[in-house]
C-alpha cells in the first residue's frame, strides 16, 4: 500500500515537470499517444496510456491531447478522476454546473461518480496529465456533449 500511495503522490511531481519542460521550449516528456477511434468524443483525441491499472497498481495514468474543439462524451469515473492541465485552454462541466474555463497548470479533482465532460475550447489545443483510480470500475460512457451544450460553455 505505501508503494501504491508513494506512485500516485508521484504523479503531480511528472505533471508539474511536463509543465515546466514546455515553457521551456524543451520536448515533451512523452510523446503525443495514439490517434483514439473510439466512440467516445468529437474531434481528434490522442492518447498515451502510462499505466494502464490492475491488481498492484492500481490507477491508470494517462497523457491526452486535444485538437481544438475536440471534446470527450459525458462520462463517470467510478473511482473519480485528476486531471493536471499540461497544454492549452480547455472546458470542463460537470452535470448540472456550468461549464469552468481550465487553462495550464489547473488541476480538476473530479469525485467518483459525477457524471462530466471536458474538451478543448474551439480555437486551442488541451493537453492532461489523467490519473484515474480503477478499483471501483472503469469509466461509464454516457451521451455525447451535445453542440448547444458546447457551444454554451464557450459563451460562459
Amino acid at each position: 500500500m505505501m508503494k501504491l500511495t508513494a506512485k500516485i503522490m508521484m504523479a503531480p511531481a511528472m505533471a508539474l515537470f511536463l509543465v515546466a519542460s514546455a515553457a521551456h521550449g524543451e520536448p515533451a516528456l512523452f510523446p503525443k499517444g495514439e490517434l483514439s477511434t473510439t466512440r467516445n468524443h468529437t474531434g481528434d483525441i490522442w492518447l498515451k496510456e502510462l499505466n494502464v491499472g490492475d491488481d498492484v497498481f492500481d490507477p491508470s495514468i494517462a497523457v491526452a491531447d486535444y485538437g481544438p474543439g475536440a471534446k470527450l462524451d459525458w462520462h463517470i469515473h467510478p473511482g473519480g478522476q485528476v486531471l493536471v492541465i499540461t497544454q492549452g485552454t480547455g472546458y470542463y462541466q460537470e452535470k448540472g454546473k456550468p461549464a469552468r474555463l481550465v487553462h495550464k497548470g489547473d488541476v480538476i479533482k473530479s469525485a467518483p461518480g459525477v457524471e462530466h465532460w471536458h474538451g478543448a475550447t474551439p480555437s486551442s489545443d488541451f493537453s492532461y496529465f489523467a490519473v484515474t483510480p480503477t478499483q471501483k470500475g472503469k469509466t461509464v460512457w454516457l451521451l455525447p456533449v451535445t453542440p448547444a451544450e458546447y457551444q454554451h460553455a464557450a459563451a460562459q
